[in-house]
Parts: C-alpha cells; sequence; structure tokens
C-alpha cells in the first residue's frame, strides 16, 4: 500500500488503543506496522500475545484483510528499566583493563528486560566489574554476546568501547571459537559432521526459531564425545551465533538437546529442567595485545548429574575431549 492508513489513537490506562478500517486486502501485520508505526517484528509480538482484533476477533498475524474490516490495536505503556548493580555472587574466569569472562550459572538472564527486569548477568557484573563499555546501551553495558537463560557457561563481557567493537567484529567475522557441551536424545552414528541450514523466525509460533527458507545462515560443527545408547554427549563449535542456533540444529537432525522442551522431549525425563548445554570453551584474540587466549569453564553440577542419570562413563577425561573440538 502506498499510504498508512488513518488511524484513531486513544489512550487509555492500559496504554494506548490504534483503530482504523482496511481500504484493501494485505496481510494483518503489515497493515499494522504502517497504522502504528512500529516495525513490522514489534507488531507481530503484539499480534501473538492477543492485543490485535479484526472486527472484534482475534487474529493471526498472517490474516488476510479485506477492504472495510475494522482493526484495532493495543499497545501497553513502556515499561521503564534500568539497570542497577546487585551484589549478585558470579564467577569471574579471567579479567583485565579491557575485558572481562564470566562462567554464567544456569538459570541467570544475560540482562534486563520485561519479565527479568533485575537479577541478571548485567546487574550481576555491574556490582563486581564497575567499569564496562558504553556501545550495548544502558541495559546491556559490556554484553559483546549473549546466552540462553538456561545455557550455563563463558561469557566475555568489554570494559571499554575499543574492547567491546574488537570482540564485536570477531564474532561477527566467526574469529572468535565457541565450543559447547551437549547432551543430546538418541544415538548418533557419526563420529562429526556438520549442520549448515539458515535459521530464523518459525513461521507461525514466533517466539520459536527454526529452520526455515530464507533464515540467515548458520553453521554448527559436532563432535560425538560418548554414546549411552538413548544419549549421546557431544561437543558442538559455533561457526555462526544465530539464535537458538544448536538447539535448533540439533533438533532438526532429530536429536534434540535432552530437557529442551521447546524444541525436543516436553517429558524431560532426566529431569534436567532445562536444556542440557553448557559453553564450555571461548576462544577469543585479545583486543589490546593481540594474542590469542582460550578460556575454560568446567562442567557444572546439573550437567553433571544429568550425565550420570544417561549412564556416563566418569572415567572419560572430558576436558582434553573437549579441546579437541576447538580444532574443527
Amino acid at each position: 500500500m502506498t499510504d498508512p492508513p488513518d488511524v484513531k489513537r486513544e489512550q487509555t490506562d492500559y496504554g494506548a488503543l490504534l483503530t482504523a478500517v482496511a481500504s484493501e486486502t494485505e496481510r494483518l501485520d503489515v497493515f499494522l506496522a504502517a497504522a502504528s508505526g512500529e516495525t513490522r517484528s514489534f507488531v507481530q509480538r503484539a499480534i501473538e500475545q492477543g492485543e490485535a482484533r479484526v472486527n472484534g476477533k482475534v487474529c493471526r498475524a498472517g490474516t488476510k484483510l479485506r477492504p472495510g474490516d475494522e482493526v484495532a490495536l493495543r499497545l501497553k505503556k513502556p515499561v521503564e528499566y534500568s539497570a542497577e548493580p546487585e551484589d549478585i555472587p558470579i564467577s569471574i574466569v579471567y579479567e583485565d583493563a579491557d575485558i572481562a569472562v564470566i562462567d554464567k550459572p544456569r538459570g541467570m538472564v544475560v540482562h534486563p528486560a520485561p519479565g527479568n527486569p533485575a537479577g541478571t548477568l548485567v546487574n550481576a557484573v555491574l556490582y563486581a566489574v564497575r567499569d564496562l563499555s558504553g556501545v550495548g546501551g544502558e541495559l546491556r553495558p559490556g554484553i559483546v554476546h549473549r546466552i540462553d537463560k538456561m545455557t550455563s557457561g563463558l561469557v566475555v563481557v568489554a570494559k571499554n568501547d575499543f574492547a567491546h567493537r574488537a570482540l564485536a567484529s570477531q564474532l561477527k567475522e566467526h574469529e572468535a571459537g565457541r565450543v559447547y557441551l551437549a547432551l543430546v536424545e538418541g544415538n548418533i552414528r557419526e563420529d562429526e559432521g556438520v549442520v549448515d541450514a539458515p535459521v530464523g523466525r518459525h513461521p507461525v509460533e514466533r517466539k520459536r526459531m527454526a529452520v526455515v527458507s530464507g533464515g540467515r545462515r548458520a553453521v554448527t560443527r559436532f563432535r560425538v564425545l560418548e554414546r549411552m545408547g538413548a544419549y549421546t554427549l557431544v561437543a558442538a563449535r559455533l561457526e555462526t551465533g544465530r539464535t537458538h542456533q544448536i538447539r535448533v540444529h540439533m533438533a532438526h537432525v532429530k536429536h534434540p538437546v535432552a530437557g529442551d522442551a521447546v524444541y525436543g522431549n516436553a517429558k524431560d525425563p532426566l529431569r534436567l529442567g532445562g536444556q542440557a548445554l553448557h559453553a564450555a570453551r571461548l576462544t577469543l584474540v585479545h583486543p589490546r595485545t593481540g594474542r590469542t587466549m582460550t578460556f575454560r569453564a568446567p562442567v557444572p553440577a546439573y550437567f553433571t548429574k544429568a550425565l550420570a542419570a544417561a549412564g556416563h562413563d566418569a572415567g572419560l577425561e572430558l576436558d582434553a575431549l573437549i579441546d579437541q573440538t576447538l580444532m574443527l
């Protein structure tokens, strides 16, 4: 459509109520993006949350509007967040004047967001590290990359803008090495493999990611460390860093990460309460010295307990096996 629709905006205690009438045939999300001035992804999230109506009924983002359809969109009042220092114990693996490497515990969100306004890694780092780069903004100071809430392991934090830009460039150009330990369902026959499949938003369930045509290129290399019959322990190395990449890729090859109710078995027989995924190794070039550095995070207790329940051979030297994956 060439012109945005005429929109009526009413302020309510809830927020803003936008109403408009469709003048031609088009998708609901496209229409509402033009009507509200918001991005299409923002509008799609609002539609998923039931904030949009067409002729009084909740509809999907891809609903085709017809001329004369009455459309309404509720926009919640924005919630103000600020990241404040909090005395939360964290494990600092390494720190100097430019970077800090943190072993993030499972269950901790990286930065404040709706539903998690406090108690995040950022809050903890602001207290423990203090000086951080400003590139990420007020809510993400120093944050160069993220890992999921229920994923444990290594995260690098930049303490100044110079370091932040250098590290971000390494991640973008795939120069930084990241190896994850993953316990996956089923028996993988191959000793190693590569999953090269594009990842993007799930076409229907927008809170999930999926292997989709037109998604961003995503490459995961993996090596089998141990086979336990119903489960396989693998080390996975990221060549790209897409949202939920390892979880999506392993589910795509029919070996979802154990405990992953979003992409795998909701029954969770190992009682993990979340995916068995641990960022065990991080290799980067120090932004100031140019020295290649590799950091290690020990296998956490929740993962060790799940391995024992799955039938793990305690005699295996996991650290040595994981280190070999850095050379893949």
